[in-house]
C-alpha cells in the first residue's frame, strides 16, 4: 500500500518548512564553525598543483636538474675556505714495513661543511679631508658622502635589511630589536621604525608608477585582505593587483570600489576576480570584463564534501580541468594555437558536463545549505567561471592574486598591525617593490641597497630605469 501523500497546505507547514529551512542554515553554520576551531590540519583543501599530480611519478631527470641548479645556486653565493687538514703524526707509521717516511699522494681527499656565520654590522669611519689656503684665509672641507636621508647615521644596507626582514620574511621590528641585542648592538625599535617609514615614503613613487603599468595591461588579476590599524575600530584593507611580472599593493581604509577605481578606472581588458561586488565599479559596459575564479567555485564544493559526498563529482571535474592546464604547461604549448584548441575541444566539454550535473543538483538541496550555496555560487557565475574557456591568456582562477597575499596575510599574524593610515601606505608601497623585485627575480636586497644611493642623483624622467623590472646592477 503506498504511503499517503501529503498535499494539504496551512500556515503551519509553512511555517514548519521555514523553521527547517533556518535549522539547516544554522546547522551549516555550526559545522563551519567547529571544523575552523577543531578541525584537523590535514581536512584543508589540498592544493591543486598537488591534485593534479596525483597518482603521477616524479621525472627522475626533472629532479636531478633541480638538484644541479640549487647547487650551482650555493656555490656561486657561499664563500668558499679551503682548510689543510694533515695526517696526524701518531698515524704516520706503516704497517707493512714499520716506516715512517711518508710522502703526499695526488690533492688529498675532499670533504666539505657548510656553515653559517652570524650576520653583522660594519661601521665606516669617514675622514673628510680639510685643507687650509697658505694664506690663511680661506678653509675647504671634503663633501659628506652621498646618505640616503639627511641627519642619519644609518646606510642604505641596513635599511634594505629592514625592509627585506618585514616587507619578505615578515619579521616584526621588535623581533630584530631583540635578534640586535643578542648580536650585542641594541637598536632603538623607534628608530628602525622611523627609517622603515622613511624609506616607504622615498619609494611611494616607484609603487605609484608600477600600479599605473599594471593598469595598462590586458589582463589583472585583483584581491583584498583586511588589516588592522591601531587607530581604527574598522578594518582597513591591502589590496593587490597583478600584471604578469609586476605585482602591486594598496592600503584602503574600506573596502568599498573606490580603490578597484582608482587603480583601474577607465582601462580595458579582463579582470580576473572572485565575485566580490566591489570589482563592480571597474567591470561592465566601458571597463573591463570579468573573468571569475574556479578555485573559489572548488573551494566551496570542497567545504560541502562532510555534508554531501556527491560534492566530489564537482572536485573531479574541477581537477580533470586542471590537468589539462598542468599538461598545456608541460607541453609548453600554453597561450598558443594547440592550447586554445585544447581547451575548446577537451576544457569545455568538461564544463559543459559540470553545469549539467549542477543543474540536475539544484532542487535536492536546501540553498542555505553548504551544497546548495556551491551550486548557486556557480551556476550564477557561470558565465565569468567559464571565461578563460575561451581565451588561453586568461587562467581558471584568480590564484596569483590570492598568492601575492600570503605574505600581508603572514605579516598581520606576526605584526598584528600597521600603526595608523600613513604608515599602511608605506607599507603597501614597500610590499609592491619587494614582491616586484622578486617576481622578477631581482635579489631585494641588492636591489634596495644600490637605489637608495642613487635616488637623489637619479632626474625625474630616468626614474623608470630603476624600476624592479628595469633595474640593473651597478658594474663591479
Amino acid at each position: 500500500m503506498a504511503p499517503p501523500v501529503d498535499d494539504h497546505d496551512c500556515g503551519w507547514k509553512g511555517y514548519a518548512e521555514n523553521l527547517q529551512q533556518q535549522l539547516a542554515e544554522v546547522k551549516t553554520q555550526l559545522d563551519a564553525l567547529k571544523k575552523r576551531l577543531f578541525g584537523k590540519s590535514s581536512e584543508k583543501m589540498p592544493p591543486m598543483d598537488r591534485e593534479v599530480r596525483r597518482g603521477k611519478q616524479a621525472d627522475p631527470e626533472q629532479v636531478q636538474r633541480t638538484r644541479r641548479k640549487n647547487a650551482e645556486l650555493r656555490a656561486q653565493k657561499i664563500e668558499t675556505e679551503h682548510v689543510e687538514v694533515p695526517v696526524p703524526k701518531s698515524e704516520q707509521s706503516c704497517p707493512k714495513c714499520g716506516g715512517d717516511d711518508f710522502a703526499p699522494l695526488g690533492d688529498g681527499k675532499l670533504s666539505s661543511v657548510t656553515e653559517y656565520v652570524p650576520g653583522y654590522f660594519r661601521k665606516r669611519v669617514f675622514h673628510r679631508q680639510k685643507l687650509r689656503c697658505r694664506c690663511g684665509e680661506h678653509i675647504v672641507t671634503a663633501p659628506v658622502p652621498d646618505k640616503v636621508f639627511d641627519k642619519t647615521q644609518y646606510g642604505p644596507g641596513f635599511m634594505a635589511h629592514l625592509v627585506v626582514a618585514k616587507c619578505c620574511d615578515s619579521m616584526p621590528l621588535y623581533r630584530l630589536e631583540k635578534h640586535f641585542k643578542r648580536l650585542g648592538i641594541p637598536m632603538s625599535r623607534s628608530t628602525m621604525t622611523r627609517l622603515f617609514g622613511r624609506v616607504g615614503e622615498v619609494l611611494s613613487p616607484f609603487a605609484q608608477r608600477i600600479l599605473s603599468q599594471i593598469a595598462q595591461c590586458n589582463i589583472v588579476h585583483a584581491d583584498e585582505t583586511p588589516e588592522r590599524t591601531q587607530d581604527r575600530k574598522q578594518n582597513s584593507y591591502i589590496w593587490t593587483f597583478v600584471a604578469g611580472k609586476l605585482i602591486g599593493y594598496k592600503f584602503s581604509s574600506s573596502r568599498s570600489g573606490e580603490t578597484p577605481q582608482q587603480v583601474l578606472g577607465g582601462t580595458q581588458g579582463t579582470l580576473v576576480v572572485d565575485m566580490y561586488t566591489g570589482y563592480n565599479a571597474v567591470t561592465g559596459v566601458d571597463g573591463r570584463q570579468r573573468a571569475g575564479c574556479l578555485a573559489h567555485a572548488r573551494r566551496k564544493f570542497f567545504n560541502a564534501l562532510s555534508t554531501a559526498p556527491e560534492a566530489q563529482v564537482a572536485l573531479d571535474l574541477i581537477r580533470d580541468i586542471y590537468v589539462l592546464e598542468h599538461d598545456a604547461k608541460n607541453a609548453g604549448i600554453s597561450g598558443g594555437s594547440q592550447h586554445d584548441q585544447m581547451r575548446w575541444e577537451q576544457t569545455l566539454p568538461l564544463m559543459d558536463k559540470l553545469y549539467l550535473w549542477l543543474a540536475e543538483q539544484k532542487a535536492l538541496h536546501l540553498p542555505k545549505s553548504n551544497m546548495g550555496t556551491a551550486i548557486r555560487y556557480s551556476m550564477r557565475n557561470w558565465q565569468a567561471l567559464t571565461r578563460f574557456v575561451r581565451d588561453t591568456r586568461i587562467p581558471p582562477d584568480n590564484n596569483k592574486s590570492e598568492a601575492a597575499l600570503r605574505v600581508v596575510a603572514l605579516g598581520r599574524k606576526n605584526f598584528l598591525f600597521v600603526g595608523h593610515e600613513e604608515a599602511g601606505h608605506n607599507l603597501a608601497a614597500l610590499y609592491t617593490v619587494v614582491a616586484t623585485c622578486e617576481a622578477n627575480g631581482v635579489d631585494p636586497l641588492a636591489y634596495l641597497t644600490d637605489v637608495l644611493t642613487r635616488l637623489d642623483s637619479t632626474p625625474a624622467e630616468r626614474l623608470d630605469d630603476l624600476l624592479p623590472q628595469n633595474w640593473l646592477p651597478p658594474p663591479v
